[in-house]
Parts: structure tokens; C-alpha cells; sequence
């Protein structure tokens, strides 16, 4: 879970439905991924980090996995989990794999879901459960706003041009 933030930190919202903008940004990475089987291996430095495409799919499916988990104990009134993810810092060796066309497949698989997850959830939540969400933390609709900063990791990586490598 992301560190208490304060108020003027809070995402931007505006008047979309939050569900909408989270399988956007999944639609976005997954765009974008679709062009990572082209990768030629080199990690892809962006500010203080490096990228590569499963480290890219790897800090999606987390971020939407750590704030789904976040969301659902607020709800049940419980205190969320804190996580112990190593986030960007930490590039591992399977990052470092050859992205192939079974591990587009499989991000597909696993980002979808969890967009389907965060879609059904924020659906059956009425507009007052969106914006005065219990416990501490940013609404939920901040929360699924927040969660559109995704795109930053895909991005990082970028879309490549088929059939050439990076």
C-alpha cells in the first residue's frame, strides 16, 4: 500500500467512471506490451530505475493487486495489509527474461482479470462508497484514479517497432 498521503498529494479525479479508467489503463499497457515480444534484452533506464517488460507487467498487476486488497479490508472495516512488494527498486532476474508471445498471453490473462475484478468492485459501489470511502486513505475513486498512473511503467518501457529490436 502506498505511504498515508496528504490531502494536496490526493489523485485528480474528474467525471469518468473509475471503473472505465482502470481498464483503460489496462488496455493501454496491454497496447503497448503487444509490441514487447520485438525486445531485445537491454533494460530500459527511465529517471532513477530500469525497465524491462516483465518488470513493467510485474508493478501493474502488483499495484492493482496491493490497492484491490487495500480497498476490500477498508471495506470490511479491517486495516489493510501492508505490503512488502521490493516495487521498482529491485529488478530481478525474471525481468530480465526474453519477453515471448506466451508471456503477452499470460499478461493478458492476468491484467484483464484483475481490471474485471476492479470493474465489478467499483461498479457495486454507490457514487457516496466512491468518494467517502471508510478508513484512512484516498477514496476509492482516487484510488482507481491513482491507479491510471500505471501506464508510467509500460510507458517506461515503450511500444516497439515490430520486428525490430530496441
Amino acid at each position: 500500500m502506498e505511504e498515508e498521503q496528504a490531502p494536496e498529494d490526493a489523485p485528480v479525479t474528474d467525471g469518468r467512471d473509475p471503473a472505465e479508467v482502470v481498464t483503460g489503463m489496462v488496455a493501454h499497457v496491454l497496447d503497448v506490451a503487444a509490441t514487447w515480444t520485438a525486445w531485445d534484452g537491454e533494460p530500459v533506464p527511465s529517471e532513477d530505475r530500469v525497465y524491462t517488460p516483465h518488470k513493467a507487467i510485474r508493478r501493474v498487476a502488483d499495484h492493482l493487486l496491493d490497492h484491490l486488497a487495500e480497498l476490500e479490508a477498508r471495506l470490511a472495516g479491517e486495516e489493510p495489509e501492508p505490503d512488502h512488494w521490493h516495487a521498482s527498486a529491485t529488478t530481478t532476474p525474471a525481468d530480465l527474461a526474453p519477453f515471448t508471445d506466451q508471456d503477452l498471453d499470460e499478461a493478458r490473462s492476468r491484467l484483464v482479470r484483475l481490471s474485471r475484478m476492479w470493474s465489478q468492485r467499483l461498479g457495486a459501489l454507490t457514487p457516496e462508497q466512491l468518494d467517502r470511502s471508510p478508513g484512512r486513505g484516498w477514496t476509492f475513486r482516487q484510488l482507481a484514479f491513482h491507479l491510471k498512473g500505471s501506464t508510467y511503467y509500460a510507458d517506461a518501457v515503450g511500444r516497439l517497432p515490430k520486428g525490430e529490436a530496441r
